[in-house]
């Protein structure tokens, strides 16, 4: 179960691990609105998912860690996970689509884990991973449902809270749910008057689907360009935590997502 005491504990085991990154304000982005963007893309490994991944594997037993540890990810929380498992002296083996980034193929075998390529998409590389902790006894780290993890990501969530106090609403991408999960719980627990709003690709909306239809389901297919959320079927805590602490869930374009990319690049000097 997630609670806020294991968000602030998260908080405080990441504090030498993660950068506290910056909430950097964005008025070129939309002139006539406060945006402030969480810069999550300059994180120790290029993303959020070192937060979660580091604090779950921090919680591992001493029995635990001595089997090594097999995760599933499309590049980013297999460079969390490799990071983590390499400072705590633990052997990890990240399964991964064949497809994904070569960058973070490398960068995932540079921080120290064992990449196995699997043929097909992020959830071809779920049930390898799978099929490995169940022939090796590996600890087995889920990228998203977990509530450990869910308790990492939320840490952004504290800082967005630290970092402006006035938030009236927190916009949170969506693949499998682990991120706006964290957020929201951490969020609503401490500010329920902020809005909450989960944006997922139009080609890949397990998610969106999910609570729309008020029930968990899966898709056949997925197809966008945003590998990191190209998610077949969304958790199942977290759908059922997005469905009592997101205020909506909307779907975007691959067009409307380029768009967002250039407009980083071009007003913010940043990339996404």
């Amino acid at each position: 179960m997630v609670t806020l005491d294991k968000i602030y504990h998260a908080s405080f085991v990441l504090k030498d691990v993660a950068r506290k990154t910056d909430l950097i304000a964005a008025p070129r982005l939309v002139p006539d609105a406060q945006v402030h963007l969480k810069t999550e893309n300059l994180q120790v490994t290029g993303s959020f998912k070192v937060r979660g991944a580091y604090y779950k594997i921090s919680q591992l037993s001493e029995e635990e860690r001595s089997h090594g540890i097999v995760a599933c990810s499309a590049g980013n929380h297999a460079q969390g996970v490799a990071l983590a498992a390499t400072k705590m002296r633990i052997k990890s083996v990240v399964c991964m689509p064949d497809g994904a980034p070569i960058m973070k193929v490398e960068s995932t075998k540079r921080l120290g884990a064992e990449v196995c390529l699997v043929k097909g998409t992020y959830d071809d590389a779920h049930d390898k991973a799978v099929e490995l902790q169940k022939e090796t006894g590996m600890t087995f780290i889920h990228p998203y449902d977990d509530d450990a993890v869910i308790a990492g990501q939320g840490t952004i969530g504290l800082e967005i809270l630290d970092q402006l106090e006035d938030v009236d609403a927190v916009i949170v991408p969506i693949g499998g749910g682990g991120l706006i999960s964290g957020v929201a719980f951490a969020i609503k627990s401490l500010r329920p008057e902020c809005k909450v709003y989960g944006v997922q690709a139009a080609g890949a909306p397990s998610m969106f689907n999910a609570y729309r239809d008020h029930q968990w389901e899966s898709l056949d297919s997925v197809s966008t360009f945003a590998d990191g959320i190209a998610v077949k079927n969304p958790g199942e805590t977290t759908f059922q935590m997005v469905e009592k602490y997101v205020d909506d869930v909307v779907t975007v374009s691959e067009d409307e997502t380029a768009a967002a990319i250039l407009a980083l690049i071009e007003n913010q000097k940043l990339i996404a």
